[in-house]
């Protein structure tokens, strides 16, 4: 009965898995011209402007897909959640935890901003900019860069890849390489200290309370904390330069 248990947990585990590599290479289908051309068609706007806009409504609309058929996997499978010995942290303890790995994920990113500049690595990322540009011409792109592209991610690099290696190593590797894991498919990886750091702290957060929501919330503050301040950045600015000196 336990092995059945097991078999079923781990292909649910490799199905949510495909999931997300579906959900990344998606875009792919843009390749196709006449794919490509219709969509576009559909936006009132022209040239590099209409392609932004587009991989920002594509990119919100994948990530619901993703996640929709994520849920139906795990709904069918109630030994997913299952990978710690003892008792889960109740859920305002979660909570609680989700919002001060928030704030341990930003000292972890001081921390690793300051190594990278110390070995002359310029600060800002050209992934979150990329991602901003799309943000301030399609602001639904918000959907996937905060509400389901952190559950999917949490997923995948917590549940699947954490959640396995922890069974059979300690936590220490197990949130190493996943923290790993999750910097690389990151694809910047001249900030791959930033994303790995992230990736460490998301799983002892996992780790410390076995439930999978307090990483979930810690990833859409950080990923919603980042967005409003490059989405304001230059209100920000202009209020600092107003202060009084």
């Amino acid at each position: 009965m336990n092995n059945s248990r097991n078999l079923q947990t781990q292909k649910t585990a490799f199905y949510i898995l495909l999931i997300y590599i579906a959900f990344q290479l998606s875009g792919f289908l843009f390749i196709i011209p006449s794919i490509k051309q219709f969509c576009l068609g559909l936006i009132e706007a022209d040239g590099m402007e209409a392609e932004l806009i587009l991989a920002g409504w594509w990119s919100a609309i994948s990530a619901a897909i993703a996640f929709i058929a994520s849920l139906i996997l795990i709904s069918k499978n109630k030994s997913f959640w299952k990978v710690f010995s003892g008792e889960k942290a109740s859920l305002g303890v979660s909570i609680g935890w989700g919002i001060i790995g928030f704030f341990l994920v930003l000292l972890g990113q001081s921390i690793g901003a300051m190594i990278e500049q110390a070995i002359g690595i310029d600060y800002g990322s050209e992934n979150t900019e990329a991602i901003m540009k799309v943000t301030e011409l399609a602001p639904i792109m918000i959907l996937a860069s905060v509400l389901f592209g952190p559950v999917l991610e949490e997923l995948v690099f917590r549940r699947v890849v954490f959640g396995s290696l922890v069974q059979t190593q300690n936590f220490w590797v197990a949130g190493v390489i996943s923290a790993i894991v999750f910097a690389v498919i990151h694809l910047d990886f001249s900030h791959i200290i930033l994303y790995t750091i992230s990736g460490f702290v998301f799983a002892f957060l996992y780790y410390k309370t076995r439930r999978l929501l307090t990483s979930i919330i810690a990833h859409m503050l950080l990923n919603g904390y980042v967005t409003l301040i490059q989405l304001n950045a230059d209100k920000i600015q202009q209020f600092l330069d107003s202060a009084p000196k």
